[in-house]
């Protein structure tokens, strides 16, 4: 089944590999993640549930990721870095969910300031050491978790923006620009200027060009280069 194009409009759109570029997550775990996978026991072979709800159906076939879902993947890594169980993840998405009301609750601003009091609740019925932490330590789970929310801009309760070089730079993920394809501030994709940078050898030129700071051309330069590696 396909999407049809308006559905996606202030969504978002990213095929899996694009997103595995953008995130540092392997596009083989995003995918596992979001349809589920097979696993071997003592007992035999088991089903995963995904971890998330797909919010878009096939495109041409292929799986895609809104913006929240790509939030989500940052946020639910960002917890398997620091040896959260999956078991722990899923019922702190489970618990979110109900809590917050949302369908990302991974990808809020309530995850961001109140996630600490999801694994403190869950906590009353598990005792494993990271979950422990998380509930116990404000500093530990800032920094687990804050680090993949901090350069978030939301609006309302929702993620609504995410600025991959931070905030003083210039380089946007904007559901609601480009169906959130990088940018620079001014609205120019990412690989235009950077394309138009390796053609002309000159940053100042590019930027007259397309009417952008020559600050705003750097980021996209340095951006580009580093997805690539």
């Amino acid at each position: 089944m396909s999407t049809s194009y308006p559905q996606l409009i202030g969504g978002g759109i990213y095929g899996v590999t694009e997103a595995a570029r953008l995130t540092g997550v392997s596009s083989a775990s995003i995918r596992r993640w979001l349809r589920g996978y097979c696993y071997n026991t003592a007992a035999g072979k088991k089903d995963a549930a995904p971890i998330f709800t797909r919010a878009l159906e096939l495109i041409d076939g292929e799986m895609a990721l809104t913006f929240l879902d790509l939030i989500e993947v940052k946020v639910v890594n960002s917890l398997r870095v620091q040896n959260i169980s999956w078991k722990l993840i899923r019922m702190a998405e489970r618990h979110a969910r109900d809590v917050f009301g949302v369908d990302h609750p991974f990808a809020t601003r309530k995850f961001k300031t109140d996630g600490r009091t999801i694994f403190a609740d869950l906590k009353k019925t598990h005792g494993e050491r990271p979950l422990i932490d998380l509930a116990d330590n404000q500093f530990t789970f800032r920094k687990v978790v804050a680090p993949h929310l901090k350069d978030i801009d939301f609006d309302g309760n929702r993620a609504a923006r995410w600025w991959p070089m931070g905030p003083r730079h210039r380089v946007v993920l904007d559901p609601q620009r480009s169906f959130g394809q990088p940018i620079v501030r001014e609205g120019v994709p990412t690989s235009v200027l950077a394309r138009a940078v390796k053609r002309e050898q000159s940053v100042e030129t590019v930027a007259k060009w397309f009417e952008v700071e020559p600050r705003a051309v750097r980021d996209a330069v340095e951006f580009e280069r580093n997805l690539a590696a």
